[in-house]
């Protein structure tokens, strides 16, 4: 038995006028997702623990069976085992995202976060003004790391684990109450402001339409992690098929695989038909037991608050990921096991995570069932099944597989 995990970033969300009282995934086509639910079992899971913050940290160790409130140490440092910093037991990660200010304002303060992206700065640019950052602000205390596209990193030795605004909590409004209270980290993310305002190559993007990339943010701050193997805990040689640092820096710490995809960048057009076929072929060439694909276009649609796009975003998934995995699965001739599900919900209302419950798809091509359900948040909560604890759910769709050999 195969297995692989379709994990759709921030697909869950809540009914929205816009769709006549559907959700994005509700009024999606889908009918790759539908036709599984049909034959498969969905229901709702709940993935944030209560008391924590719903992050694509926490909610993804969590989907991959370790319990956040165990193995959670911070955000950074599980991306900075995917970028290959070794951090010291003192050493503190935080995220740096590079982000678009306002430019309006005089009073640093009083400028609003227009886009926790920066418009998905390609990695390419992001690195020519991290090194601008590097170049005035770096030191033996604080040393930064080019991570991908926005995200990247910031090590401070001896640092404190202080609390921490992710930016996409607050966009839309003045940074002043948001800023560290540790007045370097502060003085910091203000003169990196000034560094990039008019570097050259946000003087390009302006003239392209653009958003610039004219701040560092820092957040999510941590210590180093310490997971224990998936293999050993799950008896899979699991693989990781993922664009987003944060992915690979768990499956790092988990000892899974990560799998390279040209073109994957964590955007709307990312290339989805290559992750696919990925990971078709570490399940059937390569020797892989499970495969999990993470999506994040559904999640950065969320966080731009376009209904469209978040709408665009789903059915990419449905047809570029889910339905060629079904068929190269199907013709490799591998009975396998597919959960599909998202991390946690992004809502368009919102333009940030929330810990609502998420809905799962589970199927088994060894054990078809005959239902009339739907993949969507509704149907996914009419259906009675609920996983209280996300942890466990690896553990569920392992064992659903089991039983249908």
């Amino acid at each position: 038995m195969k297995y692989v995990i379709v994990l759709g970033d921030g697909m869950a969300d809540r009914p929205l006028a816009e769709l006549d009282g559907m959700t994005p995934l509700e009024y999606a086509k889908t009918p790759h997702m539908d036709r599984l639910a049909a034959a498969g079992e969905i229901g709702m899971v709940h993935t944030i623990p209560d008391g924590m913050s719903p992050g694509s940290d926490t909610a993804n160790l969590s989907v991959l069976g370790y319990d956040p409130k165990v193995y959670y140490s911070g955000r950074s440092p599980l991306e900075a085992l995917s970028i290959g910093v070794d951090m010291k037991p003192t050493d503190v990660s935080l995220r740096c995202n590079l982000v678009t200010l306002s430019e309006e304002e005089e009073c640093f303060g009083e400028k609003k976060i227009i886009d926790h992206s920066s418009g998905e700065i390609s990695t390419e640019d992001a690195a020519v003004l991290l090194e601008a950052v590097k170049k005035e602000l770096e030191s033996d205390v604080y040393r930064f790391y080019v991570g991908t596209s926005y995200r990247h990193l910031l090590i401070w030795d001896q640092g404190e684990l202080l609390e921490l605004t992710a930016p996409h909590d607050v966009l839309g409004q003045a940074i002043g109450q948001y800023l560290p209270a540790d007045g370097v980290l502060r003085g910091m993310m203000e003169k990196s402001y000034r560094i990039l305002v008019n570097h050259p190559i946000n003087v390009e993007r302006r003239e392209k339409g653009l958003h610039p990339a004219n701040s560092c943010w820092f957040w999510g701050a941590g210590t180093r992690p310490a997971l224990s193997s998936f293999q050993e805990k799950t008896g899979l040689k699991g693989a990781m098929v993922s664009a987003v640092d944060l992915l690979k820096g768990i499956a790092v710490g988990a000892s899974m695989k990560n799998i390279y995809v040209e073109g994957a960048n964590g955007g709307l057009h990312t290339n989805y038909e290559g992750k696919a076929q990925a990971a078709v072929d570490a399940l059937v060439k390569e020797g892989c037991d499970l495969v999990y694909v993470h999506v994040e276009a559904p999640d950065e649609m969320g966080h731009q608050g376009s209904v469209e796009k978040k709408v665009q975003a789903i059915q990419f998934l449905d047809e570029k990921v889910v339905g060629p995995i079904q068929t190269g699965l199907e013709q490799s001739g591998q009975a396998y096991c597919m959960l599909v599900m998202p991390d946690h919900p992004t809502p368009i209302c919102l333009r940030t995570h929330t810990g609502d419950d998420v809905p799962y798809l589970l199927y088994n091509s060894a054990d078809i069932q005959q239902h009339g359900w739907k993949y969507n948040e509704r149907e996914a909560a009419e259906s009675g099944h609920r996983v209280e604890k996300g942890c466990e759910m690896i553990d569920y769709f392992i064992k659903k597989g089991a039983a249908g050999k």
